[in-house]
């Protein structure tokens, strides 16, 4: 693997173990990691400016209000030019605003505008690890989908021992190169993926037809996150008003019918993932005018089965190496969940419970459970449909790794 000019913004909080900082500087300016530096107000307590920039031989950013720093790159710039943040230490305090949302300085400002990877690394007393406000925190932030490393168990500078001491340099460094080693890795294979996502409609005549409430946003998500990872990535979208992406090739349909057809010249992929409600029906006869209200019996109206995108992908001599499939049900959702699993002959069902309580349709978020092929359910929570992305693809990853065996 190659780690040259891998780029990390380190952020340096207030906290005793702020001056392991430099020691992790040093160790990755050794493997030409290539650096920038924000320090905290509180940062300064600890560690200066002046033994930051000695070591990195860069300007050290320091507060969002510098005219000088902001005349050269702001805070949009430094969190698009990191491939990572990482945060160290991380305190119980900064962990707080993180939770909430806080943007009142440049570290803050950076990590809320950011659309890269944040890597908290948190240092705190004991009892502030373990006290009920910073696990609700450390959850939240977990479901917001940033990553931890630590804390260990260990003496602390307070004399105390237990759980908050923050991770050596060592490990953050290791943790780091791992990181980069997976990344590079997903590059480096070529995988590709595709993602149906979206409704389909399938017309009665030139105006009418049959369709859906999917708005095609959970599957826009997945497929940013794959793109995110360095997955060659095609999104096949029925009609929704989804947004424009320079990172992700999209495929614009109309009818089953064309989505199928995208499907199979889009074959051979490593990962499907089919997130598209397609009408399960269409009508038989496409009228070619204009059904009039007053002249046509509706209640004749005859309908035959779409072809199943998700069964042939499956069943496909040229089947990708993970197969993931949706389920939408207003009652008994497991249970039928468990079922379209091993008719469709996929990996994982992603399963969302169509119900007032969890209005799927058209909204930012969604709540869903993750089964595989042997019957494991993993419940996630009601969060934002990007961050339940970055968990479904998680998931995904985790299988094609294990399903390639080149990867050590």
């Amino acid at each position: 693997m190659s780690i040259k000019n891998k780029k990390i913004l380190i952020i340096v909080g207030g906290g005793i173990s702020a001056y392991k900082s430099l020691d992790l500087i040093r160790l990755l300016k050794k493997n030409n990691f290539s650096l920038k530096v924000i320090i905290t107000k509180s940062g300064k307590e600890f560690v200066t400016p002046l033994s930051i920039s000695t070591l990195t031989k860069e300007k050290v950013f320091e507060d969002i209000f510098n005219k000088e720093n902001e005349a050269e790159i702001d805070h949009i710039a430094l969190s698009r030019w990191a491939d990572i943040i990482v945060v160290m230490p991380t305190t119980a305090n900064f962990m707080t605003k993180l939770s909430i949302g806080r943007a009142e300085d440049l570290a803050t400002t950076v990590i809320l505008a950011s659309n890269k990877d944040i890597l908290l690394v948190p240092a705190m007393n004991v009892r502030m690890w373990l006290h009920k406000a910073t696990q609700k925190n450390l959850k939240t932030l977990l479901d917001y989908g940033y990553y931890f490393i630590g804390p260990e168990k260990g003496e602390m500078a307070c004399g105390e021992y237990g759980e908050g001491k923050m991770s050596s340099p060592r490990q953050i460094f290791l943790y780091l190169k791992k990181y980069f080693e997976k990344k590079d890795y997903y590059k480096n294979k070529d995988f590709k993926a595709i993602i149906t996502t979206g409704p389909t409609r399938e017309y009665l005549d030139p105006v009418r037809f049959i369709s859906n409430e999917s708005s095609g946003k959970q599957g826009y998500e997945i497929a940013l996150a794959l793109k995110k990872v360095g997955i060659k990535t095609k999104l096949i979208s029925g009609p929704a008003n989804l947004p424009p992406s320079k990172d992700i090739t999209i495929k614009n349909v109309l009818t089953a019918k064309d989505m199928m057809k995208e499907v199979k010249k889009s074959l051979p992929v490593d990962i499907a993932v089919c997130a598209a409600a397609v009408s399960d029906f269409k009508p038989k006869f496409r009228n070619k005018e204009k059904l009039k209200k007053n002249k046509s019996n509706f209640s004749n109206l005859k309908l035959e089965k779409n072809q199943d995108i998700l069964e042939f992908i499956s069943k496909s001599n040229k089947r990708p190496k993970i197969v993931v499939g949706f389920s939408a049900e207003t009652k008994n959702l497991i249970k039928n969940s468990k079922i379209k699993i091993k008719e469709k002959y996929c990996d994982l069902i992603v399963a969302n419970e169509i119900s007032t309580k969890n209005p799927v349709f058209n909204s930012d978020y969604n709540k869903v459970s993750i089964i595989d092929a042997y019957g494991n359910v993993q419940n996630i929570s009601k969060n934002k449909k990007s961050i339940i992305a970055n968990k479904v693809v998680k998931i995904i990853l985790e299988k094609l790794l294990i399903n390639d065996r080149n990867f050590n």
